[in-house]
């Protein structure tokens, strides 16, 4: 039979509905956060439109600079005395007349140099603004060279340096030309930005100004106190995503900084401009006290309220939270009074009737808890011996797989000691005749094979250096394995790593394999050496393997300057490895990189091989491509950059 809903006299829900209607304090809080937030962020964007329109203006200042710098630079080369001594290299001359020019304009430095680049004389302004002039006499001093390649087909360049001595330099480098448009030299001119300059910025836009190079470095600051920060303190804002809007407290005054990005030519740099936000906290707090007034008279009240009407509405509920937070300590079931005719009433009668229930039920529960927990620590047990058990077998296939590794290299040392061991015995007989007979050194020379030993020992001794290498590399890979990192990039050469690994490998390929290199002129790669190595070793082995019985192996290289659109120009090194092995089907070259995943027999490898090297070249900012046929042979492509996503491009263009 259907039990019928039974319903309250009064409402406690229209009550508390009317009474958080009246006194809502959250959507009033709400209002109130809201306008404070967005008023705050509002002066921000204020502050931030007024101080991207004067770092524009400085962008101007800077393109101000430039013009003024190419006029002057037009001036002086149409100066007929100034093309003749350059050609004639006349550095006393060039010293005198551009110490006239360098009074007369507002440049910290000019230099000149003549056609192959060699410096001729300098002219600049020291720290009291006075003229100075360097004449090279013995060491001499040449412009970059690649300054003077650039300069074959442009006028000018121009860049920017940044000194110790805070302040930044705006260069411009030009090409002087003679009647018949030969170049006849080259023209350096310096402007400096330093404090002098921001100070009369600060004046002009009554701001704070800094300098920054490209990784946050401070190079020059309007205000002492921001050479006092640490070198990465301003790091953060220059990174990708970063907000280029931020405060700063100077001495104790609030202000809010703008990062403006600006270039001289070649060089990027930053500028961040500062206005003090005193007076906007100022009318942000007088509006945050108007609105927390309000909310909090408000809550007064509605507190006040409650406390009034608890003793009715609310005492019923307490009780009723009072036998719920009870009833597990009860031996038997809880019961409270009604004492209400509202919903908590009908609510109160409800939770009597369920703890009734509950209570017939709770011994059944305890039974079915009792034979879960036994199930469960039997489940836990078989659960614990099944991961041993897998991590026992995991751990035997790493260890077979390393000890097989290992096997090559030190059998093939142990071969070389036999001769090594024969070439020692006979030197030592050889040293003994010297000695004794010298009149028979020369035949037992000749039957000793002395010119033979003195060629091949070298090599042998080489043999055994690489395999001892090559057995610390296989080592140093299983650690690349669970880390994949090394200390220091090196350069090396890819046609040696992979002659070097086919050495090692020779005890495999002798008399069975047929090698075809077909090198091509490459870069030195940057790398990690010791992990290249061994993706060329896991490679080059696994082809070996694959042949059974006699077959070809077929290595070629090649340098790629422009890869899937790449924007690196350094280029890329593509080594391609092709056996006539007996091929993979699809569904296994699509698990070959999987760890642990293996074609070779229990106790012939680990499948570690290949997840390791594609690793390694996935670190390298590489990759290695697969392509098979069964019956007809695999190629192994691997592609790799010169240099290595991880480093620096400043570097790299030093370099």
């Amino acid at each position: 039979m259907k039990t019928l809903r039974r319903k309250p006299k009064r409402s406690l829900r229209t009550i508390l509905i009317v009474w958080f209607v009246l006194f809502s304090v959250v959507p009033l809080a709400f209002v109130t956060i809201y306008s404070m937030v967005k008023y705050e962020k509002a002066i921000d964007h204020e502050l931030s439109q007024r101080l991207s329109g004067n770092a524009r203006e400085i962008g101007i200042i800077l393109n101000d600079y430039k013009s003024s710098l190419q006029q002057k630079r037009d001036r002086y080369v149409r100066d007929p005395s100034l093309t003749y001594h350059l050609t004639m290299g006349d550095g006393t001359t060039l010293r005198s007349i551009s110490s006239t020019w360098l009074k007369a304009d507002n440049i910290s430095s000019l230099t000149f140099f003549d056609r192959e680049g060699r410096m001729l004389t300098s002219v600049f302004k020291d720290d009291k603004d006075n003229v100075r002039s360097f004449l090279p006499v013995q060491d001499a001093v040449f412009l970059s060279a690649k300054y003077i390649s650039d300069l074959k087909d442009e006028k000018e360049i121009s860049l920017a340096e940044f000194t110790e001595s805070q302040k930044l330099n705006l260069i411009l480098i030009s090409k002087v030309t003679g009647p018949g448009g030969r170049t006849v030299g080259y023209i350096e001119q310096i402007v400096d930005l330093n404090k002098e300059f921001l100070s009369k910025l600060k004046s002009r836009l009554k701001l704070e100004l800094i300098l920054f190079k490209d990784n946050g470095q401070v190079v020059v600051a309007s205000h002492p106190d921001f050479y006092l920060y640490k070198k990465d303190f301003f790091k953060g804002y220059f990174r990708p995503g970063a907000e280029p809007f931020f405060d700063l407290n100077v001495r104790g005054n609030p202000y809010g900084f703008l990062i403006y990005p600006l270039d001289w030519g070649i060089t990027k740099f930053y500028v961040a401009l500062g206005a003090s936000k005193s007076e906007a906290i100022a009318v942000l707090k007088n509006v945050n006290y108007a609105f927390i007034t309000v909310v909090g008279a408000v809550v007064v009240l509605l507190i006040m309220t409650i406390l009034v009407t608890s003793s009715w509405v609310l005492k019923p509920l307490y009780d009723l939270v009072d036998a719920l937070q009870s009833f597990e300590s009860q031996e038997q079931a809880v019961t409270i009074p009604v004492k209400n005719d509202t919903e908590i009433g009908l609510l109160t009668e409800s939770f009597n009737e369920m703890s009734k229930k509950i209570w017939t039920a709770r011994s059944d529960l305890r039974k079915k808890i009792t034979e879960l927990e036994s199930a469960n620590k039997e489940l836990k047990d078989t659960q614990t011996k099944l991961v041993h058990s897998a991590k026992m077998v995991s751990l035997g296939q790493l260890v077979a797989g390393v000890a097989h590794e290992l096997n090559n290299p030190i059998g093939f040392i142990y071969s070389n000691m036999t001769h090594l061991k024969e070439y020692s015995e006979k030197l030592i007989a050889i040293a003994e005749v010297a000695e004794k007979n010298p009149e028979k050194l020369h035949e037992i020379k000749e039957e000793y094979e002395f010119d033979y030993i003195v060629k091949d020992l070298p090599k042998l001794v080489t043999s055994c250096q690489d395999g001892a290498r090559r057995t610390r590399d296989i080592v140093l890979g299983l650690r690349n394995f669970s880390r994949l990192e090394e200390a220091k990039l090196q350069e090396i050469d890819v046609h040696q790593s992979l002659d070097t690994t086919l050495n090692l490998l020779q005890g495999e390929i002798k008399n069975r394999i047929e090698l075809h290199r077909q090198y091509e002129p490459t870069p030195l790669v940057h790398c990690y050496a010791s992990q290249i190595n061994q993706v060329f070793m896991n490679i080059l082995s696994n082809a070996v393997q694959a042949i059974e019985g006699n077959g070809h192996v077929w290595i070629s290289t090649m340098a790629l300057k422009d890869y899937k659109g790449s924007k690196d120009k350094t280029g890329w090194v593509q080594v391609s490895i092709q056996d006539s092995g007996k091929g993979m089907s699809q569904e296994t070259l699509d698990k070959i990189f999987d760890p642990f995943f293996t074609t070779k027999g229990v106790g012939q490898g680990t499948g570690l091989g290949l997840s390791i090297s594609y690793g390694i070249v996935q670190n390298h900012g590489g990759e290695i491509q697969v392509r098979s046929q069964v019956g007809v042979g695999t190629e192994f492509i691997v592609i790799i950059p010169v240099y290595p996503p991880v480093q620096d491009k400043a570097t790299q263009l030093m370099s």
